[in-house]
């Protein structure tokens, strides 16, 4: 080999490592499912290109995250009296460590086995998960307790809670709620070493919504969607699409628009917020930039969905890509808010939220199924996978080091193309 092929290989070895990207939150590091590996799995089932599968002895709708060697991931028993975070194995699934948090008080919602929604998050030094009205706890990598948070309320919803937490800098952010006709619903942002509150940004109507950060005008933003709130102002026609500076919680902008059951997270790019309401709710893009009521620097609205949203779309280039719940697929430009893909139908339900890696779609349907997609405007079903006969799921897909990640009630799945 010559001289000069042998440090050009190396080069290859480093960039090739330098992929193998770690996701220490839910929807990856930017909080919005993308994905900077190429090359993932696009075919598998029950048995083929499955590394391995292990068995969960509690069920959850959150997501797993992974850094290095170790995946996080919680579950709650039935009722919610146990609600417990799982160090595994990611080469071959073992259990490492877990933390369980007892509960005992009866808490709302929809499910008496979903008390455990939101996904933890992780600076790679320590990782912090969200339990509900059970409280905030952070563990180092070892499973050391660091602190806890038990004094921010009971959260109590008949749909339950759902936002996970978000580190930025120094702090860490929690959307604090909802509570079901309340008025202390809040964003939280509490220091991540210590578990200090930092600020704290009340608000009378709720959302399960895990907030975003982004930057805007070379600027770090936090962008949540919030419900219209019915029970506490009635008068209120509209809920909104806010935008926060995360740093002290000021609150930098709204744009009108938003109504019932705001369930996913907003979507920001080219200078662009994008949010969707759930049920019978609307959707709209605003462009970015201005400060206070920006309603008037909407670039479109939807009154109405096509149906119920409950996970996640993803903005590709000009276009924002959408399933809703019952399997209508969506591809909107961006700036006009056209739908190119007119709601082609897809099969199955789901509540997951979409990754995108290398022009490709990856959805995970609540029968396990998970749908590839071609991210253009012109609609492509390219592949569908499906996993062991009677698995369901609520959860999203979780990718690190060219390997899938797919959780669902009974067991959590590695899937890769490696031998």
């Amino acid at each position: 080999m010559s001289r000069l092929a042998i440090p050009l290989l190396g080069l290859v070895i480093c960039a090739t490592v330098a992929r193998a990207d770690n996701w220490p939150a839910w929807r990856g590091s930017t909080g919005q499912g993308y994905v900077e590996e190429k090359n993932l799995p696009s075919k598998w089932s029950a048995k083929e290109n499955v590394k391995w599968k292990v068995s969960l002895a509690d069920q959850g709708n959150s997501t797993p995250i992974i850094w290095g060697s170790k995946i996080f991931m919680t579950q709650a028993n039935k009722g919610g009296t146990v609600r417990s975070l799982l160090c595994l194995a990611r080469a071959d699934g073992k259990e490492i460590w877990k933390k369980d948090v007892a509960y005992e008080p009866k808490e709302k919602n929809w499910n008496e086995s979903w008390y455990c929604n939101a996904s933890p998050v992780t600076d790679g030094e320590r990782v912090i998960v969200c339990f509900g009205s059970a409280g905030v706890y952070c563990y180092d990598l070892d499973g050391k307790e660091l602190w806890k948070r038990t004094d921010l309320g009971k959260w109590e919803h008949a749909f339950g809670n759902g936002a996970s937490p978000v580190i930025h800098g120094d702090n860490v952010i929690q959307w604090c709620g909802p509570n079901d006709g309340k008025t202390d619903n809040y964003l939280l942002a509490m220091n991540k070493k210590t578990g200090e509150t930092v600020w704290k940004h009340g608000e009378s109507f709720g959302s399960w919504s895990t907030p975003v950060v982004a930057k805007v005008d070379g600027k770090d933003q936090l962008v949540l969607g919030q419900s219209r709130d019915v029970k506490s102002a009635p008068e209120t026609k509209w809920g909104s699409l806010r935008g926060f500076d995360p740093k002290t919680g000021k609150e930098l902008w709204v744009c009108q628009g938003l109504n019932s059951y705001v369930y996913t997270s907003a979507l920001v790019s080219n200078g662009t917020a994008v949010g969707m309401s759930g049920y019978g709710g609307s959707s709209l893009a605003v462009k970015l930039g201005g400060t206070g009521d920006i309603t008037k620097d909407r670039l479109w609205m939807h009154p109405k969905p096509a149906g119920q949203r409950v996970g996640s779309g993803i903005i590709v280039g000009e276009h924002v890509y959408m399933v809703d719940e019952a399997g209508l697929s969506h591809c909107y430009e961006l700036a006009t808010g056209k739908d190119l893909w007119e709601g082609e139908k897809i099969k199955g339900q789901t509540w997951g939220s979409m990754i995108h890696s290398d022009g490709r779609l990856y959805l995970l349907m609540k029968n396990g199924d998970t749908h590839v997609l071609a991210a253009k405007p012109k609609f492509e079903l390219l592949a569908t996978n499906s996993l062991a006969p009677g698995e369901q799921t609520n959860s999203s897909i979780a990718v690190s080091d060219g390997e899938l990640y797919i959780r669902t009630f009974k067991s959590l799945y590695c899937v890769s193309e490696r031998k």
